[in-house]
């Protein structure tokens, strides 16, 4: 019986999505085949991206440990690729104790997905990044709160109760609301009113939510206030300095913390394995996720430039495309195994849920012109089966 090994790199949403498409593809032996499965990832367990706002406003762990998709033929392996060689279906990786090791494919799944662009360390504030930027948010917020309940000066008072989110995308909505929540509860612990927090969202658009409609926008605009989350539109920060945030209209708002959420970039990772990129640093595939001029290799997710070729309108970097493209990924890998025509992408119909703290949030959808609109816990509980499937922890 013939034995393939596919290599998976990368740990995030889109590679777990792919691991376990793929391991059910497989799990019946397909014309005398059987498939080992090497996923690599840098870290020593797969961190839930989708929820790094939630140890910025609490202890909540987003880390579960690789077993947790351990299966009969997978092996998961951490280091660091830095490079492929196509020609010889080969990648080479440092691995945890710094050593190099070359690891030879047949089948090879790139989904190293993207990473939060970071401001330049002199304009200050912290950017929501990664598991170490998360707790000093929830740390810095903290200390204030508690400063606050000592401070006599209600005009500094105020500005220790507020925070700056710098970006207005669907995840600084969220994490604008998930902060805003966490303060007004822990207030009252300090003798504070919740009333005085105060978080301010800065959008550098005209609106919000510019992926969904209209009216979806103007729901958004009226649910942030009731939460604590005022929305300044037309408004970039520029830096942080001495407790306030200057924007580039040379405004001053007086904010004890600035939270930078100014959106996401394909992996750098990318840049070092020789494979092909486009302008932006995204993997070039064709129709069916095939990475350009390398035999046996596929992308999908944040990293890969994915199109529609019948639109030409490309996937956008979230969760939902990635675990779409999964899906149709098994079923490319399983027709080029044998030799037929394989399904070619298809962009997926509008849908949206965004949380706003526990208890709140906003599902909007269209499909054929028509859109729907559902806010409250039912939109909430959405939020939270997306963010389980996210990790095909469901």
């Amino acid at each position: 019986m013939k034995q393939l090994t596919c290599v998976i790199i990368g740990g995030g949403h889109a590679g777990i999505q792919a691991l376990k498409v793929l391991q059910g593809t497989f799990r019946k032996k397909r014309n005398g085949l059987r498939v080992r499965f090497v996923l690599i990832d840098k870290q020593p367990a797969h961190v839930r991206k989708v929820l790094l706002l939630r140890p910025a406003v609490g202890e909540e762990n987003i880390c579960v440990p690789w077993s947790q998709w351990a299966a009969d033929g997978t092996a998961f392996v951490q280091g660091t690729v830095t490079s492929v060689d196509g020609g010889d279906k080969r990648i080479r990786y440092t691995d945890a104790q710094g050593s190099e090791v070359v690891l030879n494919y047949d089948l090879l799944v790139v989904a190293v997905g993207s990473v939060l662009r970071k401001p330049d360390p002199e304009q200050g504030g912290i950017a929501l990044c990664d598991l170490a930027s998360a707790s000093d948010i929830r740390d810095r917020w903290r200390a204030n709160l508690m400063k606050a309940a000592s401070e006599s000066d209600p005009r500094e008072r105020k500005r220790l109760m507020s925070v700056a989110v710098a970006g207005a995308g669907i995840s600084g909505i969220e994490t604008g609301a998930e902060l805003s929540h966490a303060m007004r509860r822990e207030a009252p612990d300090h003798g504070l009113n919740p009333d005085d927090v105060t978080v301010w969202l800065l959008n550098a658009q005209d609106r919000l939510f510019p992926e969904g409609s209209a009216r979806a926008a103007h729901k958004l605009e009226q649910m942030l206030p009731a939460i604590g989350v005022r929305v300044l539109h037309q408004r970039k920060a520029v830096r942080e300095e001495a407790g306030e945030v200057i924007l580039d209209n040379d405004e001053r708002l007086r904010a004890g913390l600035c939270v930078w959420m100014i959106g996401l970039m394909p992996s750098p990772s990318l840049r070092d394995m020789g494979l092909p990129l486009t302008e932006d640093g995204r993997v070039r595939v064709d129709e069916c996720y095939r990475i350009s001029g390398v035999p046996g290799a596929y992308s999908i997710g944040d990293c890969a430039a994915v199109y529609d070729p019948a639109t030409g309108a490309s996937d956008r970097m979230t969760c939902k495309e990635a675990g779409m493209q999964a899906i149709r990924l098994g079923k490319i890998i399983t027709a080029d195994l044998e030799g037929r025509p394989a399904p070619s992408h298809q962009t997926m119909m509008d849908f949206y849920c965004i949380g706003l703290g526990p208890g709140h949030g906003l599902m909007w959808a269209r499909k054929w012109g028509l859109e729907i609109i559902m806010t409250g816990k039912l939109a909430w509980n959405m939020k939270k089966i997306a963010w389980e499937y996210a990790s095909r922890l469901r």
